[in-house]
This record gives structure tokens, C-alpha cells and sequence, in this order.
């Protein structure tokens, strides 16, 4: 049940708090879903490795429903159906289900992911892992938390003393993903990859993971956790978030103070393949 406003709230504390009551419901609705997931039908879009399922589908719907009820003004871009155009300054980015592989296949490593735009820049994240049971939240200067708890990076953990996670996938050339993983080696570092962006992102954050690079990635999996990130105290590589590009995709990288400037001069860039 959605909490009664709270008198002389913030038009971005009211969708801030909104943020956090879907992600909870979203989450648990998602969670069924998995805990049933042998009774889904599995579809494919690009490739063998790029799936979708009725739960994507029906969060989204779910979520699109939500927004549209509490806030018709404001435009909203999911995965699933794509972008609708708003006439407020607010552009809600959401992935019902980042991780849907991992979710489809019994592993824990997906994530329900809301992002708020106001005025094309990323103002609020939210990120729900339900099967850890963690609410990821963070307003533009308010900073960010996970189940309440704040979250403050700490600028000792560099790429050589910590966990960096990459990412891949078919929009980019292999060779590309595994020179990110050969430098960082060489670095002196180590990587993970867990199958959901922007749970990943969410570990940065929480101080988890150091950093996260990922070659190509959509708005819906990226901006919640941006927000989360820089909240955190760490700073990411611009998105293109303009109306005409924010269905487009764009190398994604994210780091703690101690580790930002390194991993950038480190992954390689696309036009190297």
C-alpha cells in the first residue's frame, strides 16, 4: 500500500518516495515470479543470450501503471515498451527485471532498477534485490543507502586491492570484453561478472566492487545505478540521457574515488576494434 504523501514534500521527495514503494513491490512481484520460474515461457530477442519472459513483461506493466496513476505528467522509458513521451520535466528510466538470464536460470544476480530524470539528468536511483532482500536508494544530494543504511565509498579501495566487475555482451566485439579483462589482470587487479549491470553498479556503491565497465549498455540498465554511485561519493562516465538519445546505448564505467581515473585510462575504447 502506497504511504499518504507527506505535507509540503518536494515534487522530487514525492517521486522519490514512490521510487522506493515500487521497487518493494515491483521486487516482490518479480520474486514470485522467479520462485516459479520453471512455469515461464522463455523468449529470445537479439540473440540466444538476450531472453525475456512474462515477468519482465507484467513488472513493467505493473510499474508503467504505478507512475501513470501517481504522476500522468511525467514520461517513463522501460525496456520492454519502450519510451512515452511526457510533458513535465520528469522521465522515469526503469528495468523491471535487469539480470533476466540469470533469472531464468535459477541464479540470484537480478534486480529491479528505477531511475528519475528531471531535466535529462539523473536524479534519482533505486534498486531492489529482492532474492538479498536489499533496497539500493539515493536522491540527488541526499545521498544514497541500502536498507537504510548510508553508504560512503572509501577512497583506499583501488582497482589493486578490490573486486572490479565487467560486463559483456553481443553489441560489442569479444575481443573488446576480454581486453577489459587482460588489462585489468595486468593491472594487478580481479574481476567478476555477475549477469545484471546494474546490481553491479549497485555493488559500487555499497563499496562491494570497486568499479564496473561495461562496453555498451541501455539507459534502463545504467542511470539508477549512476545515481547511486555518484551519491555514494564515487563519479561515472557521462550517458547520453537527451530525449533523442536515451533509447541509445553507451559504454558504461563507474568507480570509486580511488579507482575512477585509473579504470578509465585502462578499458579500451570501441573504435580500437
Amino acid at each position: 500500500m502506497m504511504n499518504f504523501p507527506q505535507k509540503n514534500a518536494t515534487d522530487l521527495e514525492l517521486r522519490f518516495q514512490l521510487a522506493k514503494e515500487l521497487a518493494e513491490e515491483a521486487g516482490a512481484v518479480a520474486l514470485d515470479y522467479f520462485q516459479r520460474r520453471d512455469e515461464l515461457v522463455i523468449e529470445t530477442k537479439r540473440d540466444p543470450q538476450d531472453v525475456v519472459s512474462v515477468a519482465d513483461r507484467s513488472v513493467e506493466a505493473l510499474l508503467r501503471k504505478r507512475i501513470e496513476s501517481a504522476f500522468p505528467e511525467d514520461g517513463i522509458l522501460g525496456e520492454e515498451y519502450g519510451l512515452l513521451s511526457g510533458t513535465g520535466r520528469f522521465t522515469w528510466v526503469i528495468d523491471p527485471i535487469d539480470g533476466t538470464a540469470p533469472f531464468v536460470n535459477g541464479l540470484p544476480n537480478w534486480c529491479v532498477s528505477i531511475a528519475l530524470l528531471a531535466d535529462e539528468e539523473p536524479v534519482i536511483g533505486v534498486i531492489k534485490a529482492a532474492c538479498d532482500d536489499e533496497l539500493f536508494a539515493a536522491m540527488k544530494g541526499k545521498g544514497a543507502s541500502v536498507n537504510g543504511r548510508s553508504l560512503i565509498l572509501n577512497a583506499t579501495k583501488t582497482l589493486q586491492n578490490g573486486l572490479t566487475g565487467i560486463g559483456g555482451n553481443s553489441h560489442v566485439p569479444p575481443a573488446m570484453v576480454g581486453a577489459s579483462i587482460t588489462r585489468l589482470l595486468e593491472a594487478g587487479g580481479n574481476f567478476v561478472r555477475t549477469g545484471s549491470g546494474a546490481l553491479m553498479l549497485a555493488h559500487v556503491a555499497a563499496g562491494r566492487l570497486v568499479g564496473y565497465f561495461e562496453p555498451y549498455m541501455h539507459a534502463w540498465d545504467c542511470l539508477a545505478g549512476y545515481c547511486l554511485v555518484k551519491e555514494a561519493g564515487g563519479d561515472h562516465l557521462p550517458f547520453p540521457v537527451q530525449r533523442d538519445a536515451l533509447q541509445k546505448g553507451s559504454p558504461v564505467l563507474a568507480a570509486g574515488p580511488g579507482a575512477f581515473r585509473e579504470l578509465v585510462e585502462l578499458v579500451p575504447h570501441i573504435d580500437d576494434f
